[in-house]
């Protein structure tokens, strides 16, 4: 082999769901974009495809969704606005590392009421991973009162 090759990293395969109710879900494709632009740029990803947003008006599914293909994987995120709280449920797939507390932060815009989340390690399977230490202790303090770990 060559010694320009670069060397390979390896994958990682980090999967982080989120479900949020909130008071100010986004309602606007073009806001909904940018957003989704914004988290991804803040997660140091790269954008290939996207990010595509579509509002769908039917009653008892009124809401929109978002995604973009990334380097890594995807983003994805699906809104419900007429239930009372609002709830968006956020899918952030990645081969490379995850920085949570940054989605977290970013969430936070669309006024968080209460936050559940899994942070999964696929590699191998589906283990769960604790996210101690991942949080900064100012952050976590404040997190306390809106994250809720479900096990």
């Amino acid at each position: 082999m060559s010694g320009d090759k670069q060397k390979m990293k390896p994958l990682v395969h980090k999967h982080l769901i989120v479900r949020a109710e909130v008071t100010n879900p986004p309602k606007d494709e073009t806001l909904a974009k940018e957003f989704l632009k914004e988290l991804i740029e803040g997660i140091n990803m790269k954008i290939l495809f996207g990010p595509e947003a579509k509002y769908v008006d039917i009653p008892g599914n009124r809401g929109l969704t978002c995604f973009a293909i990334i380097e890594t994987s995807h983003v994805v995120m699906h809104t419900w606005d007429e239930c009372e709280p609002a709830m968006i449920q956020l899918d952030v797939y990645t081969c490379g590392a995850l920085d949570t507390d940054v989605v977290f932060e970013f969430l936070r815009r669309f006024g968080v009421i209460k936050m559940d989340y899994k942070f999964l390690d696929r590699e191998n399977d589906l283990k769960e991973i604790a996210l101690t230490g991942a949080v900064v202790p100012m952050r976590k303090r404040r997190a306390r009162k809106v994250l809720q770990v479900v096990s």
